[in-house]
């Protein structure tokens, strides 16, 4: 039988891969998703099992320990585990777009210190861009690092909404050093920042606040980052240059919107798959209602949304690996699949009727994880900004 969000020219080890996470999807997480969401629990056996396959190591290179897999390799996973549990691909997105921004920008002796060990999984990666009253304008960021007379800089400051900020030992954050430059961009550096995970005074002049309670994302851990006189090295710098951090910052958020894109996709595609068994299942007028056309409409349109926006998120996976510029397509992917993604699980809710408001149905889960979606990397506002500056620029007159 055919089925949603097939991609075409894979290799045998690409089918491989995901023929493998999809087996530890359905025996692994989806039968204890339930729970762990209920309790809020972080999903430690689980994320220990992604360490034994190697998902924490798929993109970075054969050469620091990892399997060197492309970043479409990547996504389609990250489909897979959203559709088990969307908290699950959460966990290793920050790490995916820590361990990049490393391998694109990062020094040597940083590729060679961190690479090795995110590789495995020991080494768990988060970044931090957003402050409490910032949001979208990051050139507004007030978290500043203050040069010393010995190289070494001091940060003092407040960051917000760091998935995995507590699980993680490696943060790329993102704060402003004085340049002198006339742009603000120009004024921004991204720092790595090593620590223990927990909550507190985690190192000197470095505080975890607590965990923020969400609406939905449960499990994985969204915190405040509290900087207070923190000591950091030049050697912390990424590339080792101050004043590129929002260049670093927006290549990694770039592959980071092909992340969300494909989490939408694997939300949307669970968000389907419940409603197709329920609606043939539940019977009215001595009929299933998959039968009525009401019904059957719907969830004709909901395929529909998720092949389309399957294929842009691949379209943009692929633009990303052949080295062409691909933010129109990320932005693009990104802005429908997360839309889409909403507008599916919405439709599936309904169909459910009155037991889609139970706790005891799965489609009640999807409908306050899929919000999350609209909003991580970028609102879709922000998304719609960018597409409508890079057509202008393409089609000026």
């Amino acid at each position: 039988m055919t089925k949603l969000a097939q991609t075409l020219g894979l290799t045998d080890f690409q089918t491989e891969i995901l023929s493998t996470v999809r087996q530890f999807v359905e025996k692994e997480i989806i039968p204890n998703a339930a729970e762990l969401e209920r309790t809020d629990t972080y999903p430690q056996d689980i994320v220990e099992r992604m360490r034994g396959m190697g998902l924490f190591g798929l993109m970075i290179p054969q050469e620091y320990g990892g399997l060197g897999e492309s970043l479409l390799t990547y996504a389609l996973c990250v489909e897979e585990l959203a559709r088990g549990w969307m908290s699950i691909s959460g966990v290793i997105n920050t790490h995916f777009i820590v361990a990049y921004m490393l391998l694109r920008h990062g020094t040597d002796a940083q590729k060679q210190r961190f690479l090795p060990r995110m590789a495995t999984g020991e080494t768990r990666g988060a970044f931090s861009m957003s402050e409490p009253e910032l949001g979208s304008d990051v050139a507004a960021i007030r978290t500043r690092a203050q040069r010393n007379p010995d190289g070494s800089y001091t940060i003092d400051g407040q960051k917000m909404w760091l998935t995995n900020g507590a699980s993680s030992t490696l943060i790329a954050v993102l704060v402003r050093t004085d340049e002198g430059a006339e742009s603000p961009h120009r004024n921004l550096t991204t720092f790595l920042v090593e620590k223990p995970t927990g909550y507190g005074e985690v190192a000197p002049g470095l505080v975890i606040p607590g965990k923020i309670d969400k609406l939905g994302y449960k499990g994985v851990d969204t915190t405040e980052l509290v900087f207070d006189g923190y000591r950091a090295s030049g050697e912390d710098i990424l590339g080792g240059t101050p004043g590129q951090g929002f260049f670093h910052m927006m290549d990694g958020i770039e592959v980071g919107r092909v992340n969300v894109a494909a989490r939408a996709c694997g939300v949307g595609i669970r968000a389907f798959e419940l409603a197709v068994r329920y609606a043939q299942q539940r019977r009215t007028f001595g009929k299933p209602i998959a039968e009525h056309q009401a019904i059957a409409f719907q969830l004709a349109e909901m395929a529909t949304k998720i092949e389309a926006a399957h294929l842009m998120m691949v379209n943009a996976a692929r633009l990303k690996d052949s080295g062409e510029r691909n933010d129109l397509a990320a932005g693009m992917a990104k802005y429908l699949a997360s839309e889409f993604c909403s507008e599916v699980t919405q439709q599936s809710f309904r169909i459910h009727g009155g037991y889609g408001y139970s706790k005891e149905y799965e489609i009640e889960r999807l409908m306050r994880d899929a919000p999350f979606l609209l909003i991580g990397e970028g609102t879709s506002e922000i998304q719609k900004s960018i597409i409508s500056k890079r057509l202008l620029a393409e089609y000026r007159m």
